[in-house]
């Protein structure tokens, strides 16, 4: 049974996302990606950074007068912990209930269907 992560926010995640695609960052590194779609504060991203290596989804080293931020845990296994919770808390711990509605979701296309529907036939022949 995998460990529990503790519960991330949406600008966790979104921040968490931005380390993940860029390997390992400075606050302002981070802050500069998010500014290409939104403002936010220097001194926001830089706690938000802390919490998260508190949290110990992040890691850290120094340089000069620099943190360098990377990732502590892979995308999958946080997907995984978030996955988990949404079924328990959602779904009243139905996996069931979470696929069918996803599958019943106006926002999926035909071809998602198509591929959704590989995906479950393949497990069946596993």
């Amino acid at each position: 049974m995998r460990k529990p992560l503790n519960p991330l926010g949406e600008t966790e995640m979104e921040i968490l996302n931005i380390v993940w695609e860029l390997g390992e960052a400075s606050v302002s590194e981070v802050r500069e990606k998010m500014l290409e779609y939104r403002d936010v504060a220097y001194t926001t991203v830089m706690t938000i950074l802390k919490n998260l290596a508190d949290k110990e989804v992040l890691k850290y080293r120094e340089e000069g007068r620099s943190y360098i931020y990377f990732a502590a845990v892979k995308p999958e296994e946080v997907r995984l912990s978030l996955i988990d919770r949404l079924v328990d808390k959602v779904f009243k711990g139905s996996p069931k209930e979470l696929v069918q509605t996803l599958v019943q979701s106006e926002n999926l296309s035909e071809e998602e269907r198509r591929e959704i529907k590989k995906m479950i036939d393949k497990l069946g022949d596993t």
